[in-house]
């Protein structure tokens, strides 16, 4: 397995997949150390997690430079990436003990409960996009609740799946509580299989969930899926428009546009798109495009140039629709996996910009008449992940964002973002289940029940 560098195209390094025997040795370990680890206090267990969160922070640098180099996020994004794990890190150690807390039942027992029980080993299959971020909401929520965690990454950010195990390494963890296999795709589905592992959790493409989802239910395990997107954001004709293109513009470039959430279906009601437009194309422009390593860079390169050329072929079908380039659409010349920041307008139902998530720095403009044609568009997607709505009617904004929109998250004159206090997860095939805050940490425990006479 091959890490290239997106930025010039040169091998990083060259990884071999795990043998059996290695994979086998590193699931009973873990179930080893499980049997151990699920019997702490959670002030036991909350100590190493915060001594995690200090790895994270006195290797900041090394691990940014690592997900830059792998992936080609600029560093800036990468730096506060591993914050940003360090900060899910602290909030589990501080609130697991609250959101697992023994639920008193009053029944006609003379005592019943509902206690938290942790499951055992949990396998999380995990994408390129967010090497550290993905792994560690998942990692740190399942870890605190009692269970142990192995991880299987995208084979092009390996660096980056190690580092993470060497984290959980340095904080002190139990030894192979958490770790990281080295595997093929095909041979990484086999370990769904396996009777120590009880469930899996996956972050990725909806053909990849389909294919965890079906091994997963074939041998009655629990799955949670956070798949694909296509966000929607809707810009009513109260919006503040220059407030609104300057957030859409900076949701649909983060991470080069790769992002389940950021923003990638802008659908703006026609009394105003023709303000919004004229801003938001001009905010995507002023973006500078480069060397992720170097300072002021906003957008780095794709991470693969497979990635790129396949946006690529999707902005050339829908312009081949009918669909109008009013900025970018053409590859540069010249080393890395680099797309121009892209903005297509006059996109219309049965287009490929409109109904597939273009995992890039492509923006698709489509008009709507009013705000139900809006919200009509908005939900005419096989995707629901995330969403936004821009309106300076507060009300009328909460009304959209709670029932009209069909999606895990909606939010109201901002962009979409993860956080450790708000679940996270989508609807129709952007998945199901839930990670982050008290949802995201019961769904992998042994929801059980006890009553006394």
């Amino acid at each position: 397995m091959d890490t290239i560098n997106p930025t010039n195209g040169q091998k990083i390094k060259t990884y071999s997949e795990y043998p059996a025997p290695k994979v086998e040795e590193m699931i009973q370990q873990a179930h080893k150390s499980y049997n151990v680890w699920r019997r702490l206090s959670f002030e036991e267990r909350g100590g190493l997690m915060k001594k995690a969160a200090q790895v994270l922070r006195a290797n900041q640098d090394t691990y940014a430079r690592l997900i830059t180099q792998e992936m080609g996020k600029p560093l800036t994004q990468s730096k506060g990436e591993i914050e940003k794990c360090a900060w899910v890190c602290e909030f589990y150690a501080d609130q697991a003990q609250n959101y697992l807390a023994p639920e008193q039942i009053r029944g006609d027992a003379s005592e019943s409960f509902v206690c938290f029980e942790p499951m055992g080993i949990i396998f999380a299959v995990m994408p390129w996009n967010f090497p550290f971020w993905q792994v560690f909401r998942a990692a740190a929520p399942t870890l605190m609740a009692g269970n142990a965690m192995v991880l299987k990454h995208a084979s092009n950010v390996c660096g980056s799946a190690l580092a993470i195990e060497d984290v959980f390494t340095k904080a002190g963890f139990p030894k192979g509580l958490f770790g990281t296999i080295l595997l093929s795709n095909q041979k990484a589905g086999d370990l769904i299989e396996h009777p120590l592992v009880r469930a899996v959790t996956l972050t990725g493409s909806t053909g990849a969930g389909k294919s965890v989802a079906s091994r997963a239910g074939g041998v009655i395990k629990k799955a949670v899926l956070e798949l694909g997107g296509s966000d929607a954001y809707i810009v009513l004709e109260d919006a503040d428009v220059e407030q609104a293109a300057q957030i859409c513009a900076a949701s649909r470039l983060i991470n080069a546009g790769q992002s389940c959430v950021s923003a990638k279906r802008f659908i703006v009601v026609e009394s105003v798109i023709e303000k919004f437009t004229q801003t938001f194309v001009e905010r995507m422009k002023n973006q500078r495009m480069g060397d992720p390593l170097e300072e002021g860079v906003t957008v780095g390169p794709m991470a693969r140039h497979d990635l790129r050329d396949g946006i690529h072929a999707q902005v050339t079908a829908s312009v081949k629709q009918g669909a109008k380039i009013l900025l970018g659409g053409v590859i540069p010349e010249g080393p890395g996996a680099y797309y121009p920041p892209t903005v297509l307008g006059d996109v219309m139902p049965g287009m490929v910009a409109y109904q597939e998530e273009i995992f890039g720095p492509v923006a698709s403009i489509i008009k709507a008449r009013d705000e139900q044609h809006a919200i009509a568009i908005a939900n005419d997607t096989i995707f629901g992940l995330g969403s936004a709505v821009f309106t300076r009617d507060i009300d009328r904004g909460r009304r959209i964002a709670a029932h009209e929109i069909e999606a895990g998250c909606c939010f109201v004159n901002d962009s979409v973002k993860s956080d450790p206090r708000l679940p996270f997860g989508g609807i129709k095939e952007s998945g199901y289940g839930r990670e982050l805050s008290s949802f995201g940490i019961r769904e992998f425990v042994n929801i059980k029940s006890v009553s006394i006479k």
